[in-house]
This record gives structure tokens, C-alpha cells and sequence, in this order.
């Protein structure tokens, strides 16, 4: 899994806002999504890469068998298929992950 992070500026789910900030400079806090509902520092589901092909097989890539003729020689080569693929899409975890943006140390050494 990539280790991209949130490309936008000044919206962070996980860090509270500078007029939430207690007396204590060290206590993080979740912030209020819009909505009632607060932000979890886990994941839960993930984009998969997968792809089904015409047949219904998954798999991360589909080649085909060509046989090739060169100089009177029979010659066979795989060919990659990237057409007709459909992505498998969202799939859910078997245990949750913590989300790349959350920012509070987990382990110090």
C-alpha cells in the first residue's frame, strides 16, 4: 500500500481546531466532521486492484497466448489484455488499518 497522504490544505480529520486546543498542548483530540458523526483514525474498507475480465476470472492482470510466425518459426508470446477489464471496486478490510493522516505518534523509540 502507498504511503500517499491527504494533498489538502487546512482540512485535517483527525486534529482538533486551534480554538479547540486545551490547556494541555499535548492532548490530541478528534474534530467534528460535518455532521454528528466524529472522525475514527481507522479504515475500514480500501479501493482494490483487482480487475474481473469477460469470463469472470480476478486477477491483478490478464495476458493472452499469441503464437507469432518469423522466418518459418513458430514462436508464441504473451500479449497483456487491458481492455474489457472491470475493477473489483471497494472492498472491506479483514482488520482495520489506521488511516495514513493520523497524526499522533504511535511508537517511540
Amino acid at each position: 500500500m502507498g504511503g500517499s497522504g491527504s494533498k489538502v490544505k487546512g482540512v485535517w480529520p483527525f486534529s482538533g481546531n486551534s480554538s479547540d486546543s486545551g490547556s494541555d498542548g499535548n492532548e490530541q483530540s478528534l474534530a467534528r466532521l460535518k455532521g454528528s458523526r466524529n472522525a475514527t483514525p481507522y479504515v475500514f474498507t480500501r479501493r482494490s486492484s483487482l480487475y474481473y475480465d469477460e469470463d469472470g476470472d480476478l486477477a491483478h492482470e490478464f495476458y493472452e497466448e499469441t503464437v507469432v510466425t518469423k522466418n518459418g518459426r513458430k514462436r508464441s508470446k504473451l500479449k497483456r489484455i487491458q481492455k474489457n477489464l472491470i475493477p473489483q471496486g471497494i472492498v472491506k478490510l479483514d482488520h482495520p488499518c489506521i488511516h495514513v493522516d493520523f497524526p499522533i505518534v504511535l511508537c517511540e523509540v
